[in-house]
């Protein structure tokens, strides 16, 4: 932990400046994010209107994805990161705070699909002047900032269950409009344009934007051949399907077929926080002697112990939930920040903007279809959305255990 610590004090320059400043976005983030189905589903939407506004989300942040890769080269990571997530979040925390009905959160989710943009042009602007053996720790501390934000989850808890979810999550994302809009600003203050992007603004400067698309061919092309990217990005692809059904559906699930009081939902991500929290600080550089596709190994057939088990919970019982998330959390624990290492070292520097577009567009792709999909499966039976989560970790499974090689094998 004091080791991890100290790394933090020993950082410099964009990567601590987007570190520290991430909780002004994690902590409203955290605040609505445990209700977020719970009130769409008050104000009207039901599962099927909840899975179509999901997939109608992902086919704009499909549209705007690999626009992210050519403006974050053409007008700069530090730019392009203040404005789009001043339009993709700033804008759209406001219209969900005054939503009325399904067309309401049609609306905002297309606009928040700008998102995938500033996706892009921030981890570009953390992660082009870090040096690799500093990626894997910064991305620990990524995950610990953003978590612990999730310790303020109580607060909106404790007012959902005194005044009813649709007035709380009002106040909330005006809160979130507020707290968020104030983290762009003063990252942009903090942060500078770096050394590679002013190399691609020089680069491009005087080349078309069309121009610049027409260079994605031979950028998935160097994809493909690279077995390490491969790898990485059907993992990713994988479980962005996961994430999309399992966070989507376990409120809906939670309260209307297990009866879980609403306030307890906030108490839940609190619980996650702090195993993930325990992994991170104290025993992340422990597990560094082992090989990378063993710990992946273990935290996916982690996940899906916990996704079986949060099948044949019982109703009416929170001890139950409280022991899948701990399952949960120790999963990812020791998947994400691993994964997220895996997809980093093995892009080309050289072309990280547009090879990180063409990443989440695969991502977006993959799992686009399956916001209606999972929205009819949860009408059917509000259970097969999870088994199909299993599933597809065991697939998963699958694909790890062929084997990572090279520069794969570098632990977190």
């Amino acid at each position: 932990m004091l080791s991890s610590v100290k790394f933090l004090f020993t950082l410099r320059g964009n990567a601590k400046s987007c570190v520290l400043t991430e909780p002004l976005w994690g902590i409203p983030f955290n605040l609505y994010a445990p209700f977020v189905t719970l009130y769409m589903y008050h104000l009207g939407v039901m599962d099927v209107g909840i899975g179509i506004i999901l997939t109608v989300g992902r086919l704009v942040q499909i549209a705007t994805v690999l626009i992210g890769g050519v403006i974050t080269d053409k007008f700069g990571r530090r730019r392009v990161t203040f404005i789009v997530d001043m339009i993709s979040w700033s804008i759209p925390t406001l219209i969900w705070a005054f939503s009325q009905n399904f067309w309401w959160f049609l609306a905002a989710i297309i606009v928040n699909g700008a998102m995938q943009i500033t996706m892009v042009s921030w981890e570009c602007l953390w992660l082009d002047d870090l040096e690799e053996s500093k990626v894997g720790p910064v991305v620990n501390w990524m995950y610990i900032s953003g978590l612990m934000a999730i310790f303020f989850a109580p607060i909106s808890g404790y007012f959902v269950q005194i005044h009813g979810v649709v007035p709380v999550m009002r106040v909330i994302y005006l809160i979130a409009f507020v707290f968020m809009t104030a983290k762009f600003i003063v990252l942009y203050i903090f942060s500078t344009e770096t050394k590679r992007g002013l190399e691609r603004m020089e680069a491009t400067k005087n080349v078309p934007v069309a121009d610049m698309f027409k260079g994605y061919g031979a950028v998935f092309k160097q994809i493909l051949k690279s077995k390490a990217m491969v790898k990485a990005l059907t993992l990713q692809a994988i479980l962005g399907v996961i994430m999309l059904m399992t966070s989507t559906f376990f409120a809906l699930y939670a309260t209307q077929n297990l009866h879980i009081p609403e306030g307890l939902l906030a108490i839940f991500p609190i619980l996650r926080a702090g195993v993930m929290l325990s992994f991170l600080l104290v025993l992340q550089s422990k597990l560094s002697k082992y090989k990378l596709q063993n710990i992946m190994l273990c935290g996916i057939v982690l996940y899906a112990s916990a996704m079986a088990w949060l099948l044949i919970a019982p109703e009416n019982n929170s001890v139950w939930l409280g022991v899948y998330v701990i399952m949960e959390a120790c999963a990812a624990a020791l998947l994400l920040p691993r994964l997220e290492t895996l997809a980093a070292n093995s892009i080309d520097k050289q072309e990280r903007a547009r090879i990180r577009s063409l990443f989440n567009m695969v991502i977006i792709a993959v799992s686009s279809p399956f916001g209606i999909f999972a929205g009819v499966l949860s009408d059917i039976n509000r259970r097969l959305p999870f088994i199909l989560s299993l599933i597809l970790f065991l697939c998963m499974i699958v694909v790890v255990a062929t084997g990572l090689r090279g520069k794969e094998e570098a632990a977190v």
